[in-house]
């Protein structure tokens, strides 16, 4: 009776093990740093990147605690924010000579001081979220404008398509600021491409009009409500694509909301990694498909002869070899529903691309029209862009299935599915405003929230030691073990500690020590009832499990509630509330009764327990 099998206490000792290795980084605090990561999705660090640094960093007479490489950026550590930075304009200087196009981010952090060996186990402290430690602040700017723009481009397109289907000539139709102007040689064309591109293009109104070279034109300017649908849709499209991104960050409870017609707030809370941050959030890649122009003037233009004919745009491959490109977009990311690596025919890394119904008509149309010639995919990145391929067009391409390839490392092939399935932006963003909150209750309340939970758990010790003798002793390492296993689970799992967190680990610990008062007082009530202290401890025990379960379960299911539809603090609040839950259940029941039994377990002539003045009915 009361003994443990040995497995038991295998599984006790593992939990204490994990439990005090992961829990141990929270006590060393943290260091200044330096991150330097990609700016650019088609530049990546690797590992070589950390010899650079430490170049870098020794020639300007700095040393580091340590430069590492953790699979996206490297990382270097130094002893105060003096070398914090020097170290950071040192490799400013090393990596981004061109101040006007930088292609690497260098930014501030803090990184833990928890010794080598304890990262070396992916053991990190928790972060404290933006209430408490504060967190990174970004207001970001909508360029509505742009969105105006690609829309007029797109509906250029579809200007083509419908008066080429009517078999109505035009003499060429071009973009000019907000508005697309079609022109004509005649009064009978325009008259009658009018009632065509009216019915065909609801989001335009028209109006007549004369060119400097006297042909008759069409002017078409969005409406008022086809303007507001596309910078409604344009931000709301930007809001989504940025929840997918963050989402790589690994954030806990990040807000991300409209403000105005045309800002976001972006709030990622107990986020340091802000080189991270800035480079995922701030990726404003959309992805265009032009035609390449091979004409003799575009050749004159590749070779320096002469200027990039009207109508066309000069961009670099990523070879660095020019392409001359029509302006004229013939399809956005807005049509892309699927990216994926993987590998064409000739076993070179490619992206598979899927194409909405939309997007594969026009697609279909475009290459069967243009066999024989180029199409240049390119992905814009912070207002730049870049050709990713231009292929040949060697027959119709159906069906909706479009391949990138070509000069393309299987890496690259995955960052740019990656990029382009996470979702592109509807309309470029630029972030105006970046800061760090600070506590919003200070150092001085934070200090004192920890120092409430060590008071009260030191009340708690007194009185129970007090008035439960050894059991007390015994209750009260169990808290102790309840309380390092769910900070050891919290800093596994990387979670956000914030002040409701904070009040929901209070809570854990008053019902774990309410689980062990009800044990006790079982095993009381057994010996008051005239039990051998063996039974005692064993029915005690064993009738308390069930009420606790009891108990327990109905709170989690309360906790799961506030889980599954609070938001923000009351979620956080939620996910601490449910980890206690299921620490404390292991902690009060399982650990505290091994304890017990390896205590009292193998007396066989155990006469009496310390557990405090047992009182008996008078007889």
């Amino acid at each position: 009776m009361n003994r443990y099998s040995w497995w038991k206490y295998l599984i006790i000792a593992v939990a204490l093990f994990i439990g005090l290795i992961y829990t141990l980084p929270n006590f060393f605090g943290e260091a200044p740093a330096v991150q330097l990561s990609s700016g650019k999705a088609t530049v990546k660090l690797n590992a070589e990147a950390v010899a650079k640094v430490e170049s870098a960093l020794k020639d300007g007479g700095v040393t580091a605690d340590f430069v590492e490489f953790d699979g996206s950026s490297v990382r270097a550590r130094f002893k105060d924010t003096d070398t914090q930075l020097k170290a950071k304009d040192l490799l400013i200087k090393a990596f981004n000579p061109d101040a006007t196009d930088p292609h690497y981010i260098v930014a501030l952090n803090l990184l833990s001081r928890s010794p080598s060996w304890l990262r070396a186990l992916h053991a990190q402290p928790m972060y404290l979220g933006l209430d408490l430690r504060g967190g990174v602040h970004f207001l970001m700017q909508v360029d509505m404008k742009a969105a105006l723009t690609q829309k007029l481009e797109s509906l250029s397109g579809d200007m083509r398509t419908l008066l080429r289907d009517k078999d109505i000539r035009h003499s060429g139709i071009r973009r000019d600021g907000q508005q697309v102007i079609v022109r004509f040689r005649d009064e009978a064309g325009r008259k009658a491409a009018r009632p065509v591109l009216n019915d065909g293009l609801l989001d335009l109104v028209w109006s007549d009009g004369t060119d400097e070279s006297g042909d008759l034109t069409l002017v078409g300017k969005l409406t008022p409500k086809s303007e507001r649908a596309i910078q409604d849709q344009a931000i709301k499209q930007n809001i989504t694509t940025l929840h997918n991104r963050i989402n790589e960050l690994g954030v806990a409870e990040p807000v991300i909301q409209q403000q105005g017609a045309d800002r976001v707030v972006v709030q990622l809370p107990g986020v340091q990694d802000t080189a991270k941050a800035k480079d995922i959030i701030g990726r404003t890649a959309t992805l265009e498909v032009r035609m390449v122009d091979d004409s003799t003037e575009a050749q004159a233009a590749l070779s320096g002869a002469g200027a990039v004919p009207f109508g066309d745009e000069r961009y670099l491959e990523r070879g660095g070899l020019p392409v001359i490109v029509k302006r004229q977009v013939i399809l956005t990311g807005d049509n892309l529903t699927d990216a994926q690596a993987g590998f064409d025919e000739n076993h070179e890394a490619a992206v598979h691309l899927t194409l909405d119904a939309r997007g594969a008509r026009i697609f279909r149309d475009i290459t069967r029209e243009n066999v024989g010639k180029r199409m240049a995919i390119l992905l814009f990145e912070k207002g730049k862009g870049e050709v990713v391929t231009a292929p040949v067009i060697r027959g119709e391409i159906g069906g909706g299935r479009v391949q990138i390839s070509g000069r393309m490392s299987t890496e690259e092939a995955n960052d740019t599915a990656l990029l382009l399935r996470a979702g592109s932006l509807a309309a470029p963003m630029e972030i105006i405003e970046e800061r760090t909150v600070g506590p919003s209750l200070g150092a001085e309340n934070i200090a004192q929230g920890f120092n409430s939970l060590i008071y009260g758990f030191a009340a708690i010790t007194v009185f129970m030691i007090f008035y439960y003798m050894l059991f007390g002793v015994f209750s009260t390492i169990a808290l102790s073990v309840n309380l390092l296993l769910l900070v050891a689970v919290l800093s596994m799992l990387q979670a956000t500690l914030t002040l409701p967190g904070i009040a929901a680990i209070a809570l854990t610990l008053g019902m774990a020590i309410d689980s062990n008062v009800l044990i006790n007082e079982r095993v009381r009530e057994e010996l008051r009832n005239g039990s051998a202290p063996q039974s005692a401890i064993a029915a005690g025990y064993e009738h308390a499990w069930a009420t606790i379960l009891d108990s327990n379960v109905t709170t989690l299911i309360a906790g799961l509630s506030l889980l599954a539809f609070g938001s923000g603090p009351v979620k956080g609040f939620a996910v601490v509330h449910c980890l206690g839950i299921l620490t404390s259940m292991f902690s009060a029941v399982f650990f505290s009764r091994g304890l017990v039994n390896l205590w009292y377990g193998r007396q066989k002539k155990l006469k009496s327990v310390s557990i405090g003045q047992v009182w008996k009915a008078q007889q």
